[in-house]
């Protein structure tokens, strides 16, 4: 049998600006300590430039079969993107333009699959956001059950539905509700060092230039980690 769960309540739109100043390697980086949340690096946009940022909605399909995934797109809505566990399925494509489309048509963010899709030009001119392991011409079945917002596993991450999901060109990150908070002081720490390091490194290249070549731009954490391996 088949389970189709309420969906979670969507992340507060406060939260949602908040994540856009963020890309997905910021947030990587926030959670590294916890070494979780960053999906298998083979999982992409279709297109280079998709972006999403939305609330998780989960399905668990069986290998080959996208029944639920069809169930899932027509009970979806505006601020929620579909996370489906394809379990790495290569032998068939989950979707392809008529399933985009619909989701498109839906209000859906976007789709993300640990599986394979098809119908890529389509997909591309489309500009839905679609993230996949690759492409494949071959359809899938239609026949077997499986579930809609329960814990799943998607690219090696759990993600449960109501999760905070980020894609973009390099791939795909997951934020469990209850460590978005924590996450993003860290990456709105790390942006902002970022953003000094940029300003640093175009202001020396300036005056270099300018054949000015006084100071260096090594970043101070340096010295010391090169320094314990001369012990």
């Amino acid at each position: 049998m088949s389970r189709l769960k309420s969906k979670p309540p969507l992340i507060p739109k406060s939260i949602i600006e908040r994540a856009k100043k963020f890309n997905t390697t910021l947030i990587a980086d926030a959670l590294y300590d916890s070494n979780t949340g960053v999906m298998d690096h083979k999982i992409k946009p279709v297109s280079s430039g998709m972006k999403v940022i939305a609330t998780a909605i989960t399905v668990d399909m069986k290998a080959g079969d996208n029944l639920m995934l069809h169930q899932a797109i027509y009970a979806g809505s505006e601020g929620y993107v579909l996370i489906a566990d394809g379990k790495g399925h290569k032998k068939n494509a989950y979707l392809g333009e008529l399933m985009a489309g619909a989701a498109h048509a839906v209000g859906l963010e976007g789709i993300i699959i640990d599986g394979f899709v098809r119908d890529k030009e389509a997909l591309c001119e489309l500009g839905f956001p679609i993230f996949a392991k690759g492409f494949t011409p071959n359809g899938p079945c239609k026949d077997r059950p499986g579930e809609i917002n329960t814990k799943i596993t998607c690219g090696g991450v759990t993600v449960h539905p109501g999760d905070l999901v980020m894609g973009d060109d390099d791939g795909v990150v997951v934020v469990s509700q209850v460590k978005i908070e924590d996450v993003f002081s860290k990456a709105e720490k790390k942006l902002a060092y970022e953003q000094k390091r940029l300003e640093e490194i175009v202001e020396y290249g300036s005056k270099r230039k300018k054949g000015v070549t006084t100071g260096n731009i090594e970043p101070s954490w340096l010295k010391n980690k090169i320094g314990n391996f001369n012990m």
